[in-house]
């Protein structure tokens, strides 16, 4: 198997040490992978000393996604240092370090946190992904996934309009982008996170994971060997699909017993 051994990767929202985002670096990594990671946040640079690695092998940098030449400009100093981006995990969004939230019922939303949880969730994956794109094209070669959620895909959260219509737009995105790349040797994916222990979980979050068939939350580990598989060269006729994580929550009907 070729996985994903001496691919170049960016990873988007990993700077988090207990998040979703540094665990699926952190597996690329593993795998062989020269791996980019970013956040919002100088705390990447500590991230990048727990990824460690040989020289040339991994690369970090603090950018606000929500902004197209500051997105240009990491794409650009990614391939500089490691070489021209083969693997993109979108894996940045739902909040960012001292904005506001956008969490709210629809009709009593503001147009600022309607604008604000769009731009961090869907308009920051189109910026990259578009940054991205054109160089894979050239290559003939890329793997890019979106993290998505079943929180919009699959099913929804009263006071969750926002991040629901950002996450199904990933996947409405992901699905036309896959059709007009795939014969470029380019897939398009995204990944459905169910209750995931991280450390901005709450505790109803725990709780709810609890209920899952599985019976607990999924780690962030879980959600990163699914995006690892996605990312690597086996899943070459996988496109514009949903990979939900999710310990089967969502298949369920009844969440407690009666």
């Amino acid at each position: 198997m070729k996985g994903v051994n001496g691919r170049v990767a960016l990873v988007t929202g990993a700077g988090s040490a207990d998040g979703i985002g540094f665990a699926t670096a952190k597996l690329l990594r593993e795998a062989g992978a020269k791996v980019a990671i970013t956040s919002t946040t100088d705390r990447i640079y500590d991230r990048l000393k727990e990824l460690g690695g040989e020289k040339n092998m991994s690369f970090a940098k603090p950018a606000d996604l929500t902004h197209s030449d500051e997105v240009q400009a990491l794409i650009e100093d990614i391939s500089a240092s490691l070489g021209p981006i083969d693997i993109l995990v979108n894996n940045a969004g739902m909040v960012q370090i001292g904005k506001q939230d956008s969490a709210g019922q629809l009709s009593n939303m503001s147009d600022e946190s309607w604008s604000y949880g769009m731009e961090i969730n869907l308009t920051s994956a189109f910026y990259v992904t578009r940054a991205a794109l054109d160089g894979m094209i050239k290559r003939k070669y890329g793997r890019i996934i979106h993290m998505s959620s079943v929180t919009g895909p699959v099913v929804g959260i009263d006071g969750s309009s926002v991040y629901a219509a950002a996450k199904a737009g990933m996947l409405g995105m992901a699905r036309a982008t896959a059709i007009e790349v795939g014969a470029h040797n380019i897939t398009v994916n995204c990944i459905g996170p169910g209750w995931i222990e991280t450390g901005s979980s709450d505790a109803a979050e725990i709780i709810a994971g609890k209920y899952t068939p599985a019976g607990r939350p999924g780690t962030p580990e879980e959600v990163g060997h699914a995006t690892l598989f996605l990312a690597s060269e086996e899943a070459s006729y996988i496109t514009g699909q949903l990979l939900v994580v999710d310990g089967g929550n969502t298949i369920q009907e009844y969440k407690v017993s009666l």
